[in-house]
């Protein structure tokens, strides 16, 4: 078996940044490896995903059972695994992806009073990686942003692009209900937490990859 990287934090941490930076530099260097990213909204696999964020079921999140909403999400990785990547993976390659089955603890764990999200965070676990036979990660980062600058960033995001929000990125108060599952989940997993604040400042993207860089370049390119 290959090796499977996992970015993972809430919408605004800049995972997608640190995961394109890293792709770009592992490319320069001539390795070996192939990035996902997830959902694939490009595929017929993602359909029911599409519907949920478009608010076709609820323009609340919780609309959807964090249950329901899961498989969702865990039907288009299927999809991906057993068409896409499998082989690869299996003959000893290197998996980077943006979001995986840790984004449905963060976004569908937010959902359940704090309480209940360890049965939940057993729960899918199981069902992706026993039931559905996924790999399982063997390295999640989770980048550990504050959710009120996470808000500010989509904001500016969504600003400059003219991109617009789904049911997930329309709802603060959800935002901070996902940051506080992300560090639970982080706990419960033991996922790599990499803080994006330093004190009283904002690491810098340069500062938060040199970390990332090292951890992934230990894991799949030992020597």
């Amino acid at each position: 078996m290959g090796k499977l990287v996992v970015f993972e934090g809430i919408d605004g941490s800049g995972k997608s940044t640190q995961f394109d930076m890293l792709a770009s530099r592992f490319t320069e260097e001539k390795r070996n490896f192939r990035c996902i990213s997830f959902p694939r909204y490009e595929e017929p696999s993602s359909v029911l995903i599409k519907m949920y964020l478009g608010g076709e079921f609820g323009e609340d999140p919780e609309a959807v059972n964090a249950y329901a909403a899961s498989s969702f999400f865990a039907v288009d990785r299927y999809a991906s695994y057993m068409q896409d990547w499998r082989g690869y993976f299996e003959s000893g390659g290197i998996i980077l992806t943006d979001r995986y089955t840790t984004s449905n603890a963060i976004h569908q764990g937010a959902k359940l009073p704090e309480a209940s999200r360890e049965p939940f965070f057993k729960w899918l676990y199981e069902y992706e990686f026993a039931l559905m036979s996924l790999p399982a990660p063997d390295l999640v980062i989770y980048f550990d942003l504050d959710s009120d600058i996470a808000a500010k960033r989509l904001k500016q995001r969504q600003d400059e692009t003219g991109a617009s929000a789904d049911i997930h990125e329309k709802d603060m108060q959800y935002l901070r209900q996902c940051a506080s599952c992300g560090i639970q989940a982080a706990d419960y997993y033991k996922w790599k937490k990499i803080p994006c604040l330093s004190a009283d400042r904002e690491r810098t993207v340069d500062e938060i990859h040199e970390e990332v860089y090292a951890l992934v370049l230990a894991l799949a390119f030992p020597g």
